[in-house]
């Protein structure tokens, strides 16, 4: 008995041995798949936005301003630079700034329509970092707006836990202030988080500095209030809506949903029955800096741009 039992063990033993045999190539393989995927993730997003280019894309834009829809038409540009953490500028001499050179998504969002007799000129520069675990937050904002009756320009700087706010304003009502904002997700940079993220947004409710437009448009003080962002998804496309809880104001944003998750599409629902919307027409890979000579205006005509 003692024998058969002896035998009985052995053989339990050596099956045991061989199923976690078995299974130890399994995990091994996982793992090494796993960190391939993410290699690869990391080359495809280096390899399209370190490549010494931009991404130039035009939308067709109805924009919602003194009661009525204005045609006009939208670009972003989306490129990656190096950037002084401490200056808070475009670096010239990227290698000899050591620590200071921060990586950023740089989006300039130029948005022109025009309004009777007269046009609007918008642009927002917003730098959020590449590496979000050892910056997590954007950089600066800035945006300009200029009309026949004036300009404003407002200006947000990263400074440990605040916004440094600063805004230059030709009207009176307005003038120039400057104060600080706690640190929070800014409206304008949730399109530089997407391309950043594969992507994604943070889910749930959350703390959101409104629009630099939207504060000048609807004369409210920037600040950062509650807002709560949802997704849903079909096929091809991920569509975010972010939702102010204290403000009549909607954002719904659709992605790409692949690489390199492009935005094709956004509206803005302020509440007033008449909504904002941009949608994309076209998209180009360009090293727009150097084409500056009159041929390169052919370009232009690719982007189908109206102005």
């Amino acid at each position: 008995m003692n024998s058969i039992l002896r035998i009985f063990i052995f053989l339990y033993i050596t099956l045991l041995f061989a199923c976690s045999s078995d299974k130890t190539p399994e995990n091994t393989k996982s793992i090494s798949v796993t960190k391939t995927e993410v290699m690869d993730t990391k080359n495809q997003f280096n390899d399209y936005w370190y490549a010494g280019k931009a991404e130039l894309n035009s939308y067709e834009l109805k924009q919602s301003r003194y009661g009525e829809i204005r045609k006009g038409e939208v670009v972003l540009v989306f490129v990656t630079e190096p950037f002084s953490f401490s200056k808070q500028v475009k670096l010239d001499n990227p290698k000899a700034a050591g620590n200071d050179n921060v990586s950023v998504m740089k989006l300039n969002n130029i948005r022109k329509f025009t309004t009777g007799i007269y046009d609007y000129s918008i642009v927002s520069s917003t730098f959020t970092p590449i590496d979000t675990q050892r910056h997590p937050n954007t950089l600066k904002l800035n945006t300009s707006i200029q009309e026949w009756c004036g300009h404003t320009f407002t200006q947000l700087n990263l400074r440990e836990k605040n916004y440094q706010f600063k805004q230059f304003s030709y009207f009176e009502a307005d003038g120039d202030t400057e104060k600080e904002i706690p640190t929070a997700l800014l409206e304008e940079e949730l399109m530089t988080r997407i391309r950043i993220n594969k992507g994604q947004l943070p889910l749930g409710e959350i703390d959101l500095i409104f629009s630099t437009i939207y504060s000048r448009f609807a004369y409210k003080d920037i600040q950062a209030t509650k807002a709560k962002i949802s997704k849903t998804e079909s096929e091809s496309v991920i569509k975010y809506k972010i939702e102010y809880l204290k403000y009549d104001r909607t954002i719904t944003i659709d992605v790409e949903k692949e690489f390199p998750y492009k935005i094709l599409s956004w509206t803005e629902d302020n509440g007033d029955g008449l909504i904002t919307e941009a949608k994309l027409k076209k998209s180009l890979k360009e090293p727009y800096w150097n084409q500056k000579k009159i041929v390169d205006e052919a370009k232009r005509k690719e982007l189908q741009l109206i102005n």
